[in-house]
């Protein structure tokens, strides 16, 4: 009898450390959203997928497509109770309300732990982070000012090299235009007209401008003659583009300089993915420039936010900002995103020319030009989309029509 209940004893133990081998080598699962689904996109987020597995996690995948209705969906999430691990944001204010509500973790530890200070530009840590906390992750910095274009294309309408002013641009143009290509894939949403808008911004107007607009909230700067001569320049644009751009996706149009159907893309660097996703070298056959004027590097990005699951951040949390930082992580996705390494230790010798020319841009300081996020709230960001997208699609619309309504815009931010 005695013998039979030590054996159950014995057996019962034995079960137990089983278990508690088998708990121990469960995978720390962690569900993320996001919203890459295009070709290079799709890569990119698989590397974090892949990486994250390896490292003891269980990446569970939720693409929703869309930017936005991504962002909408994740903040329905965690508002109501029921978050993700993870999610992602744009890098600058999208997720300013979340933190207000205390519903996101604080990965301070996680900035400590990786020196984060010494490897990130301060812009991109500032923008992650509010009162001294960092409540986001970035894992990229995406160039917004990028002009790429179908290298082939450009040779055969005469079109030497990529143009490095704007007159030379619209010469350019005109010469794509009467080789019966469509001068320029354009994206005619309202987030790709803002951009293209920005870019011009920058090469048109200036650092300083661009600055004194989005930084400083400078209603006096709209007014400026600079200022209008950016306005005029963006709207001379509607002259090469194509009848079927209103409501285009941005892949779609990289995709029409990918098969030859359009000549340049003005786009964030997430457009190279897709060149590379096609097959096609960046730098070669998908050339990239500047939008002319050289006035530095425009940086987006992507964060990933952690919701509050507990009192502080989870164990699969902490691994997963952890794989997302790690160096070798850190190449791999940004070479198919298209973006570049958020690190600026990283060797980036294995990436292409496109990502090298960003690189070195962005190790200089001056030249580190933050995004419209970075200094305003998601309504004014729309303010200036829905501005602008009313400007650029109206063919009777002046410059002085577009000052009084930016101005507008600029001042109410400014508070």
């Amino acid at each position: 009898m005695f013998g039979h209940w030590r054996h159950a004893l014995l057996g019962g133990v034995a079960i137990g450390l089983f278990s508690s081998a088998a708990m121990a080598q469960e995978p720390l699962r962690a569900e993320v959203m996001h919203w890459w689904t295009s070709g290079g996109e799709a890569a990119g987020v698989k590397i974090f997928a892949e990486r994250f597995d390896a490292a003891g996690g269980q990446w569970v995948d939720n693409a929703v497509a869309g930017g936005e209705a991504a962002r909408a969906a994740a903040i329905n999430r965690i508002v109501g109770g029921n978050p993700p691990a993870s999610s992602q944001f744009n890098t600058g204010r999208q997720f300013d309300d979340l933190v207000g509500q205390g519903l996101l973790a604080d990965m301070s530890a996680v900035q400590t732990e990786n020196g984060l200070d010494k490897v990130i530009p301060k812009a991109v840590l500032d923008a992650a982070s509010r009162d001294g906390k960092l409540f986001a992750v970035p894992v990229n910095i995406h160039g917004q000012n990028w002009m790429f274009f179908n290298t082939a294309v450009f040779q055969k309408a005469g079109v030497a090299e990529a143009p490095t002013s704007f007159e030379d641009f619209f010469a350019a143009m005109d010469k794509l235009k009467a080789a019966g290509v469509t001068p320029i894939a354009w994206g005619g949403q309202p987030w790709q007209e803002a951009l293209v808008f920005d870019a011009v911004l920058l090469g048109a107007g200036g650092k300083d401008l661009f600055l004194k607009v989005y930084r400083d909230h400078d209603a006096e700067a709209v007014k400026s003659d600079a200022f209008r001569k950016v306005a005029e320049t963006f709207h001379k644009m509607r002259d090469y583009v194509d009848a079927g751009a209103p409501g285009r996706n941005w892949n779609d149009a990289t995709a029409m300089v990918i098969t030859g159907k359009a000549g340049v893309q003005i786009m964030g660097d997430w457009a190279k993915g897709d060149f590379i996703a096609a097959g096609m070298t960046p730098g070669q056959d998908a050339g990239c420039a500047f939008v002319p004027g050289n006035g530095g590097f425009v940086m987006g990005g992507d964060v990933f936010v952690f919701p509050k699951l507990g009192d502080a951040a989870s164990p699969a949390q902490l691994l997963l900002a952890k794989t997302m930082l790690d160096p070798t992580t850190q190449i791999e996705f940004n070479k198919k995103k298209g973006s570049i390494p958020v690190r600026t230790d990283v060797d980036i010798s294995s990436m292409d020319a496109c990502a090298q020319k960003g690189s070195a841009l962005v190790k200089d300081p001056e030249k580190q030009i933050p995004s419209v996020n970075y200094f305003n709230s998601a309504d004014t960001v729309g303010g200036v989309q829905d501005v602008v997208t009313e400007y650029f699609n109206n063919a009777s619309a002046t410059p002085d029509d577009f000052v009084q309504a930016f101005g507008d815009i600029i001042a109410s931010a400014g508070g």
